[in-house]
């Protein structure tokens, strides 16, 4: 996949632009900056996003790193390409022994460290702290809300990291956060598919409802095999979060209505949620307890 690089006045000039024509290039706003002495040509700043844009910042940033440094944190898990959500990106972080010294600046924040073996690794060329490390970091450092919903991503693009992350939190036993990363690392789980239904397992622990199965798979009535978000077994509820990416087709309307009455033939209640309802979640537990006395009532009269 073509990624553009980052551009300096020293590469312009390398590629035969003078300096007039650079000045020119950045007044008009075909180059576009994205930290200081740092630019992208407008079509590919705008093609990026923010993410992306911090990937090539990430990877400027690493060209001039020393041995002994590596990109860490909130940048780490950009260029493993983790879904990343909420979080400021204007700085890249990079992590460097406790010989060195911390710094922050307008565009660079310089972490302090130790390292264990394989807890650096590479990508793209690049010197980057391991899938693991990364959620550890993260899961000390960030707000709870956005360290899970990174951390889910993290064990969704690599389940096997889960292994190891109760090693390197053993190791990060004397850093800051250290309580705050335990409650959020043992709350992870992979199977939350997208940052809506890692923010809806928060919630759901918040309001004091039971936990759901995650991606269970159903059969109905007709041979159908239908998989839910979220799954109240005992309860007869089935949970799903609807991103406003779900239903973009007229098609994908019609598939719904045919999933959610599957799901009814097989007695089961279905609750729905969306983005906006996160922050008013105490509607989605309303729906939820009407939910479950419709199922008992149905299972009532089943007995009879």
């Amino acid at each position: 996949m073509y990624e553009p690089r980052g551009l300096t006045r020293k590469s312009l000039a390398a590629s035969g632009m003078s300096e007039h024509h650079i000045s020119k290039a950045l007044r008009s706003g075909e180059l576009a900056g994205i930290a200081h002495g740092l630019y992208l040509w407008r079509k590919d700043f705008d093609a990026l996003g923010p993410v992306g844009r911090h990937r090539v910042h990430a990877r400027h940033i690493a060209s001039g790193l020393d041995t002994d440094e590596a990109i860490s944190h909130i940048s780490a898990a950009v260029l493993h390409g983790i879904d990343v959500w909420d979080v400021p990106l204007r700085r890249v972080h990079v992590s460097r022994p406790p010989s060195r010294s911390g710094r922050v600046t307008s565009g660079l924040h310089a972490h302090t460290t130790n390292w264990d073996d394989g807890e650096i690794t590479q990508v793209l060329g690049v010197p980057v702290t391991s899938v693991a490390r990364t959620v550890v970091d993260l899961a000390r450092t960030l707000p709870r809300d956005q360290a899970i919903a990174v951390g889910d991503a993290a064990l969704r693009s690599d389940p096997s990291a889960a292994t190891q992350i109760p090693r390197v939190l053993e190791a990060s036993r004397c850093r800051y956060g250290l309580v705050s990363a335990s409650s959020v690392l043992q709350f992870l789980d992979g199977r939350s598919e997208s940052v809506g239904e890692s923010l809806s397992r928060i919630r759901i622990l918040e309001y004091g409802l039971p936990a759901p199965d995650l991606q269970r798979e159903l059969v109905t009535v007709d041979g159908r095999r239908v998989r839910v978000d979220f799954y109240w077994e005992d309860l007869g509820v089935v949970g799903e979060f609807d991103g406003h990416e779900k239903f973009t087709e007229p098609q994908d309307l019609i598939d719904e209505r045919r999933w959610e009455d599957g799901l009814r033939d097989l007695g089961l209640e279905v609750v729905r949620w969306d983005p906006e309802e996160l922050e008013t979640f105490e509607v989605v537990v309303r729906r939820f307890e009407r939910a479950v006395a419709r199922h008992r009532m149905w299972a009532l009269d089943r007995a009879q």
